[in-house]
């Protein structure tokens, strides 16, 4: 009882102490690209901080994996994205639930809003898959960790709960399979770059992932009447194709998991 009630206060302690201080602090521009920018970098300041912080109260008992394989991790990474969010395009543009506009938004400082949602996704992945996660397998089990940082992952995207259960699913399904590749990769790295192309080819280019309001995009993408297979106005997100994609990618690094086990 002791180890829950320690482990539940430096949990609480670690996010509420994050969320307050990145909260508080004030940016520094009224440029918008330049503004947003700083939005990320400061929570992504503030959590590599409290993760250090947290790490070192902990004795080198809980470690984060990110040197050991983080090249191979990125790599695989990047191609998980690619097949993630490219066959859940095509699959939807090709039968027409989603339409691409032809017109290009012009964006002024694109390279700052890509930088910007990279290190967003950084901050997502250290806040819920870093120190918080390996706190709990190392303290209790893999089962535990999954459970607590899915719903963590999940409150964090509460949008998902207004725009309905299929949104919802496709959150929780996104992160169960890209805890898979993370342990199957046994490198954090490989989740950051999967979740980044999502969000960044997704979002700033194609305009069928949602981030942030301000965040612009490329090229803007109209739905089909078919909800439940183009998403509507949620588009990519909440469509069922997703779910599916996401179903399929998460057994499939999960048999990845126990194959390595087995060996």
């Amino acid at each position: 009882m002791k180890k829950a009630i320690i482990t539940v206060i430096k949990i609480l302690i670690f996010f509420i102490g994050w969320a307050i201080l990145s909260g508080i602090i004030e940016i520094p521009s009224d440029d918008p690209a330049i503004w947003r920018l700083w939005a990320e970098i400061i929570p992504f300041i503030v959590i590599s901080v409290f993760t250090l912080i947290f790490l070192i109260i902990e004795k080198g008992e809980v470690k984060i994996p990110v040197i050991k394989n983080i090249c191979k991790g990125a790599v695989i990474g990047v191609i998980v994205g690619i097949l993630w969010l490219g066959l859940s395009s095509v699959l939807l543009f090709a039968s027409h639930h989603l339409v691409l506009s032809s017109e290009k938004n012009s964006i002024q400082k694109i390279g700052i809003w890509i930088l910007a949602a990279f290190i967003n996704v950084i901050m997502q992945e250290l806040l819920v898959r870093g120190y918080i996660y390996q706190l709990l397998k190392t303290k209790y089990n893999l089962t535990t960790a999954v459970i607590v940082t899915t719903l963590l992952f999940t409150l964090m995207h509460g949008g998902a709960f207004e725009a309905g259960i299929i949104p919802v699913i496709n959150v929780v399904t996104m992160y169960l399979f890209t805890t898979a590749l993370y342990e199957s990769e046994k490198t954090i790295a490989a989740p950051i770059m999967a979740h980044s192309v999502w969000n960044i080819i997704g979002s700033v280019m194609l305009g069928e992932v949602s981030l942030a309001d301000d965040y612009p995009n490329i090229y803007s993408v109209s739905a089909s009447d078919n909800i439940i297979l183009s998403g509507g106005e949620y588009k990519i997100e909440a469509s069922i194709v997703v779910t599916v994609i996401n179903i399929m990618l998460m057994a499939l690094f999960c048999y990845r998991c126990k194959r390595q086990q087995d060996t």
